[in-house]
């Protein structure tokens, strides 16, 4: 890459920098109120509980992972999420239980908690630094991560 075309991707990348802080910001109380939601104790506590107790309702983590997913994604609409980000959820999502996953519980459930545990991580992200004004000079590892869901970083 020549010296403009890194420029001009430079400029680009703070310009959606800039424009993800802001929405983050605008966003903050619907933000908080999933986080919130999701750190509810039926969907939590509850969920991962139901992994280790072999139940079904593990599954239901599924619904709260494309809820966080899908409110993450419209802080910046134009911007594709970061591909490992997308094959986590994609494997730990669209799941249906049937009996013959207790064989293998494992295979079966656990993409679904990684999913959620991601998923969830970038929204408690993005609720601690809704409060910035700017980007900051020295990213917080936190705040890195969140460009990462963007592939800002």
């Amino acid at each position: 890459m020549n010296k403009e075309d890194w420029e001009k991707h430079y400029l680009l990348k703070k310009e959606l920098e800039h424009k993800l802080l802001n929405n983050v910001r605008n966003n903050h109380v619907v933000l908080e109120e999933l986080l919130n939601q999701v750190n509810d104790h039926w969907i939590y506590e509850d969920k991962v509980y139901r992994f280790y107790h072999h139940s079904f309702k593990a599954y239901r983590l599924q619904e709260s992972t494309k809820q966080i997913v899908n409110t993450l994604q419209s802080l910046l609409p134009e911007r594709e999420m970061n591909t490992w980000f997308k094959q986590i959820v994609s494997e730990g999502t669209g799941k249906v239980f049937d009996l013959s996953h207790n064989q293998e519980w494992l295979q079966h459930t656990r993409p679904i908690l990684e999913a959620f545990f991601h998923s969830k991580y970038f929204l408690e992200m993005a609720v601690k630094y809704s409060s910035l004004e700017a980007p900051p000079e020295v990213l917080p590892s936190g705040y890195a991560g969140l460009l990462y869901l963007f592939d800002l970083r």
